[in-house]
């Protein structure tokens, strides 16, 4: 009885160690995630069609966190544990980027940055200006737009260049919509000024009561690679349509 209850002691040590050890490398799973994701990289996903075409409904992509250095918005939940950047870097005119909504600083927006700080940018006839000079813009084909009821829609798609040669597609449903002429916006200092790719489908920094300039603080990482897409034809328990709803072409590409 003694070298039975002896060998039973063993395994309830054996079994309370093995919890203990499961425990605790699910912590550290848990903590090596969250230092990635705060320090490194950040899934996101597309919800909206503002950044048609760069972007897509269902596509999921990385943000690279130390791309402007780090905020109290790089920390999980925005914990309030310093104020302003560190290690901060400029965006560049162009990058697809990341930034919490100014009007409530927890909403997470993606959107080209166009305006720099101390910038003039406007809308004219549709076509954007910055500090004065026309942004040349290339008409190619058209893009087959896919409405929210399944309706394909044929739009303008041009190739838009920046002053500093940094060439992106947009489109357009015309060029006399309500952010197609616009006031002349005053980049503050130290903000940004964010668009949209969709440029009639897009609440941006044109719209002040509801986005407007974003303070460096807000910017939460630049758009690097999309990792999945889904056209969204499947749904969650829909395991045996998942194969036929991924985009395929669209994975592992980099964001421009």
């Amino acid at each position: 009885m003694k070298a039975n209850s002896a060998r039973t002691g063993i395994t309830k040590k054996k079994s309370s160690g093995g919890v203990v050890d499961t425990i605790k490398t699910v912590v550290y799973a848990i903590l090596i995630a969250l230092v990635v994701r705060t320090v490194a990289f950040e899934p996101f996903n597309i919800p909206s069609g503002s950044m048609v075409p760069t972007l897509l409904i269902g596509d999921y992509l990385f943000v690279s966190k130390f791309s402007y250095g780090y905020s109290r918005y790089s920390l999980p939940l925005g914990l309030p544990l310093f104020s302003g950047r560190i290690l901060f870097h400029s965006p560049e005119r162009g990058d697809v980027t990341v930034f919490k909504l100014p009007t409530d600083n927890s909403t997470d927006y993606i959107k080209r940055v166009i305006g720099l700080p101390g910038d003039h940018i406007q809308m004219k006839n549709g076509i954007l200006y910055i500090n004065d000079q026309q942004c040349p813009r290339k008409r190619v084909e058209d893009y087959l737009y896919q409405e929210n009821n399944g309706a394909m829609i044929p739009l303008a798609q041009y190739i838009e260049t920046l002053p500093n040669g940094v060439q992106h597609r947009i489109i357009k449903m015309g060029d006399n919509g309500p952010l197609d002429n616009t006031q002349v916006y005053n980049v503050p200092p130290g903000e940004y000024f964010m668009m949209g790719d969709n440029r009639d489908n897009s609440q941006d920094s044109r719209v002040l009561s509801a986005v407007g300039y974003v303070p460096a603080e807000n910017l939460v990482g630049r758009a690097e690679f999309i990792f999945f897409s889904t056209d969204g034809s499947a749904r969650l328990w829909e395991f045996w349509k998942w194969p036929f709803a991924i985009r395929y072409s669209r994975l592992f590409h980099g964001v421009n």
